[in-house]
């Protein structure tokens, strides 16, 4: 009896056992998202485990069970998931097909593993996985991979892809490639005064409608923040590049219309490479368009530029001049000369203009007007800039103490300079640094700075002049010379550009524009100074019609600190 019940409580706790088991196989399965079709092929049943009823709705029972189970799936994959179920071909290898349910809506993975005793098939275990996150993540790294984020045309590496492709078909077929890039000017202009999420707007709005353009010859692609490219194949009749840009610019005729009501109107430029012309890959394609673009850009607004070969000569000489100039910034290699300036009619020194010179071991002097826009455009002007001011205020207070004389040091300052926040700090620093008067102290804008930013610049204007210091209006009358902006310029100085000054005995014109703007410098309690002043007669004519100084090489030539030095200690007249 007592061995009778041993072994029945051994059979109750292995049962018991087997029952936890399954229990906790049966949790893990469905708490894993995983459901299950067993089926016996000796008894030929279906049954459904795991989580299959929380997936489908019901449980597999038989054959008409199966049809329900089939007809859940796109309707186009319900006969390779039966060939999946049903196939008797010898295999020890899973199966696998991933579909989509009838709505569209889920992903589900379904996996068919035979078993086999012997040769001979006993069972089949059907598994369903509901795979939709999976696929939609794969779907969104597919996306980013290929599409621009923010306006849902080709990015620039699948554009570059796509773009080759082209090419490799041009090649077979003797035809063209061309690219058109369109950069939208002053696009800061649209996010600085209306906003960032505006200005986003507006290029989604933009990139739509590029992506209207695209076809089996077009593609449109989003290259970076401000600029567009359309590739085209064999690029002629309805496909032309001059066609593309008529209705681009017909397009921008009329505003973009925003979600918040505003209405934004740009204007691009254009730049246009070709293959096999101009490059024989897609990314040289486009490093040409971007030369011919950064061409465009120095000759303001609404261009189209074709690439040459010149335009890479001149590229690359701009980029080693770059590397030059940025070496010459690192090690100091500027000089500041000084060029006089003199009382018209008394020839008696009103003072010294500060001038940067550059020195380079190879090629000797380098103009500014060569290496100044290139310095304003890499930021190695506010280092420059900075240099010159110190030295030419140092230069100064060195002066007075040792000719006991009182003059003018007028330092040019650079539109980057001015938009500095520390810009009003770091003049009155130098001066403080350096004890010397602030009213000998003349700091020269051009007028484009103050259109430009005109009540920021103003305001600091107005400071440096609160301390004392002088502001002079240089090239006046060559940019947006306009009396409602003089009006209201806090300047004490207008200087006449040379350009007028070469001109002035030789054109009517010229000459009725220097005695107008003498006349009304005069009226409006201005200084004048005539700069580029050559000769004796352009002398004599600006000093009979009123201008109050002459600056140039009539007068004396910008020379070093040390040759001035000279002309001051000999007490003779520059």
């Amino acid at each position: 009896m007592d061995d009778l019940q041993y072994q029945l409580d051994m059979l109750k706790a292995v049962n018991n056992k087997i029952s936890e088991s399954e229990r906790m196989y049966k949790l893990i399965v469905e708490r894993a998202s995983l459901s299950f079709i067993y089926y016996s092929v000796e008894k030929d049943k279906y049954f459904s485990m795991g989580a299959f009823q929380r997936f489908f709705g019901f449980d597999i029972k038989g054959p008409k069970d199966l049809d329900r189970f089939f007809e859940f799936f796109d309707a186009s994959k319900i006969s390779r998931i039966k060939e999946i179920f049903f196939s008797e071909v010898f295999s020890r290898n899973e199966e696998a097909i991933d579909v989509l349910d009838s709505h569209g809506e889920k992903w589900y993975r379904i996996i068919c593993s035979k078993i086999y005793y012997g040769d001979v098939l006993t069972d089949k275990v059907i598994k369903v996985i509901d795979i939709t996150r999976d696929m939609s993540r794969s779907e969104e790294l597919l996306y980013m991979a290929y599409y621009d984020s923010l306006t849902g045309i080709y990015n620039r590496n699948y554009f570059i892809t796509l773009l080759d492709g082209y090419i490799d078909r041009a090649k077979e077929n003797d035809e063209k490639v061309a690219i058109l890039t369109i950069d939208i000017n002053d696009f800061k202009k649209v996010n600085d005064g209306l906003g960032m999420i505006i200005g986003d707007e507006f290029l989604q709005q933009f990139g739509g409608y590029l992506k209207e353009f695209q076809c089996d010859r077009v593609i449109a692609s989003h290259l970076s923040n401000d600029i567009y490219c359309l590739g085209i194949y064999n690029p002629y009749g309805e496909y032309s590049i001059e066609r593309f840009i008529e209705k681009i610019r017909k397009r921008l005729e009329k505003p973009f219309k925003m979600s918040s009501g505003h209405e934004v109107s740009v204007c691009v430029s254009f730049s246009i490479a070709e293959f096999p012309d101009h490059a024989e890959s897609a990314l040289d394609l486009i490093n040409c368009a971007d030369i011919a673009m950064f061409k465009s850009k120095t000759m303001g607004n609404n261009q189209i530029i074709y690439f040459d070969a010149r335009m890479l000569d001149e590229f690359l000489h701009n980029v080693d001049m770059e590397n030059k100039l940025n070496s010459a910034v690192l090690n100091n290699n500027f000089e500041v000369y000084f060029q006089p300036q003199f009382h018209s009619g008394t020839k008696k020194l009103r003072g010294m203009e500060a001038l940067v010179r550059w020195r380079d071991e190879e090629k000797g002097f380098i103009a500014p007007s060569v290496f100044i826009p290139i310095a304003e455009k890499n930021g190695s002007i506010i280092p420059i800039g900075n240099f010159v001011l110190d030295n030419a205020i140092k230069q100064l207070a060195e002066w007075e103490k040792k000719y006991e004389i009182d003059f003018t040091m007028s330092v040019n300052i650079s539109a980057v300079q001015y938009k500095r926040d520390d810009f009003v700090d770091s003049v009155i620093e130098v001066i403080d640094k350096y004890k010397v008067d602030p009213q000998n102290i003349e700091l020269e804008i051009t007028e484009s700075v103050l259109i430009e930013d005109f009540e920021i610049v103003t305001d600091k204007l107005i400071k440096l002049r609160k301390r004392g210091i002088k502001i002079s209006l240089d090239d006046f009358g060559t940019g947006y010379s306009s009396l409602s902006y003089l009006m209201k310029m806090p300047i004490d100085t207008l200087k006449i550009d040379k350009s007028f000054v070469d001109s002035a005995l030789s054109n009517d014109s010229t000459h009725i524009i220097i005695e107008s703007i003498l006349n009304m410098s005069s009226n409006m309690g201005f200084e004048s100074i005539a700069e580029g002043v050559e000769s004796e007669q352009q002398y004599n004519y600006l000093n009979e019609i009123g201008c109050n100084v002459i600056q140039g090489f009539y007068m004396g030539r910008p020379l070093p600190a040390t040759e001035i030095e000279k002309i001051l200690d000999s007490k003779t007249e520059v």
